[in-house]
């Protein structure tokens, strides 16, 4: 099955690849789009180009090659990598929450609020504290050099899957990680709540149906990619891991399969959740084949 499982990781990657890619470039060429939300997603496309590629071309190198090692700074590398670009998109989206929350609670001073600068400070920040955001357990990570075994039961280093490798008890470690997941993960995730909840608080007192339904569908695709990523690693990461051992086949293989989730599908399915949910993709997508189309003829 080893050419039939390349192939498939192949084409999932390039579906990655090519669909945020189209995203990226329609925002860039159509002006229509150079708005704060669009900046944003924008910036989303990139982060999921980037942490499909850490996680899955070593997979697509090890199929071509044969040679399923890795030595153990490009594990860490990879680990470092993977946590901090998952970082960066939590407060990237905690970010696009806040832009829906001025557009819905604020829509008459929403140019004057998020204005360009605001962006480009939010986005920076967003990819500061996100990269900032993977240095420690990554520290503590390097500096454990004591491993029962040389095998990683995973597709890629995985954090979770390198802590059950370790020779000793990982309760500092693991201190070090929910203490960390406050900052990055229950931050983030509390301030995006917040912000939904003033937003429907807002929709609620819109009298007309139209209205709420036309209000509340502008914010349904980020609503969507929040909800997939954060209850895809509710459900990996929030959970003792003393309770999984390195035996344990029947459980890795359902972290695998969670994991595959959220690595392939999840950066598949946001072009196609932004481009089906959203009117103004689909305009502008619209508008560049009318253009090529007049081109060509």
């Amino acid at each position: 099955m080893q050419t039939s499982i390349f192939f498939l990781v192949l084409v999932t990657y390039l579906t990655i690849l090519i669909g945020n890619a189209a995203i990226l470039l329609l925002i860039c060429h159509d002006c229509q789009l150079h708005t704060p939300m669009y900046s944003f997603l924008s910036h989303l496309s990139i982060l999921d180009i980037c942490y499909s590629t850490v996680t899955m071309h070593k997979t697509l190198a090890m199929y071509v090659s044969g040679d399923k090692s890795v030595s153990f700074h490009s594990c860490i590398a990879q680990m470092y990598f993977y946590v901090a670009l998952l970082c960066c998109e939590f407060f990237m989206l905690t970010a696009m929450s806040y832009d829906r929350y001025v557009a819905v609670c604020n829509p008459l001073h929403y140019v004057m609020i998020m204005n360009s600068k605001v962006c480009s400070v939010l986005s920076t920040v967003s990819l500061v504290l996100g990269f900032c955001g993977g240095v420690p357990v990554t520290l503590v990570t390097y500096n454990i050099r004591c491993f029962k075994s040389n095998e990683i039961n995973h597709f890629f280093c995985d954090l979770l899957v390198i802590m059950k490798l370790l020779c000793y008890k990982t309760f500092n470690m693991e201190h070090v990680i929910y203490i960390e997941s406050i900052f990055v993960g229950v931050l983030p995730f509390s301030l995006t709540l917040t912000s939904y909840v003033f937003i429907i608080r807002t929709i609620l007192q819109i009298h007309s149906s139209s209205g709420r339904y036309k209000t509340f569908y502008t914010c349904s695709s980020h609503i969507t990619v929040v909800s997939l990523l954060y209850v895809t690693l509710f459900c990996i990461y929030l959970k003792p891991t003393s309770s999984v051992t390195l035996d344990s086949e029947k459980m890795l293989m359902s972290d695998k399969l969670l994991m595959l989730f959220y690595t392939a599908l999840t950066p598949m399915l946001n072009p196609v959740i932004y481009s089906l949910q959203n009117k103004d993709i689909k305009i502008a997508f619209r508008r560049l084949m009318t253009k090529n189309n007049k081109i060509l003829l």
